[in-house]
């Protein structure tokens, strides 16, 4: 496993990085024993210590897990903690889908769009076309409605957008405001 710990605007000691290390190879190589690489960014935000985990265990495969809290230590465990918690939850189906192979994935374009502020910045824009602030190619993986949930949670995203594996059409899958998750499939109207 190549571990890469950084720190923005912070000095992450030996002890920390040890602590680091030894927790993560732990939790890892409990579920999975080849994990690829693993980077954690250790930062500090006014009085909060906050530790970002992203993991990338196979092929199309990756976690993140995000901590805080008043100290570096307690955040890092945090994180790690949900890290373990998601690995426990999933890891059937990881091992299932892995042993699969996964599916064919679709490519798309990824376009990050500014927002209304900018945009009032650049008054010599088409008024109704969006400033396009980053471009960037992006794969919509083949998955079932509960692999896709599972990607979800374990990558920590809002949203997600997958080919569903049973009728081939796009479908969206999001995090609700009351925690539940929704589920958007054109091919059901």
């Amino acid at each position: 496993m190549q571990l890469s710990v950084k720190g923005k605007q912070l000095d992450v000691g030996d002890a920390l990085r040890t602590h680091i290390e030894e927790n993560l190879s732990a939790t890892l190589d409990k579920y999975f024993g080849d994990a690829i690489d693993v980077n954690v960014t250790m930062s500090k935000n006014a009085y909060l210590y906050r530790a970002t985990i992203v993991a990338h265990v196979g092929k199309n495969i990756r976690l993140e897990a995000n901590g805080e809290a008043g100290e570096p230590y307690p955040a890092f465990d945090l994180a790690a903690e949900r890290l373990s918690k998601r690995l426990r939850r999933h890891k059937r189906k990881l091992r299932d889908d892995h042993a699969e192979g996964g599916k064919e994935a679709t490519h798309a374009q990824h376009y990050i769009l500014s927002s209304e502020e900018e945009k009032e910045d650049h008054q010599e824009e088409v008024e109704d076309s969006p400033l396009i602030v980053a471009e960037m190619a992006t794969e919509i993986p083949t998955l079932t409605a509960g692999l896709a949930v599972m990607r979800m949670d374990l990558e920590d995203l809002p949203a997600m957008m997958f080919r569903n594996s049973k009728h081939g059409g796009l479908n969206m899958i999001y995090r609700r405001s009351d925690g539940n998750i929704g589920w958007v499939d054109p091919s059901k109207s």
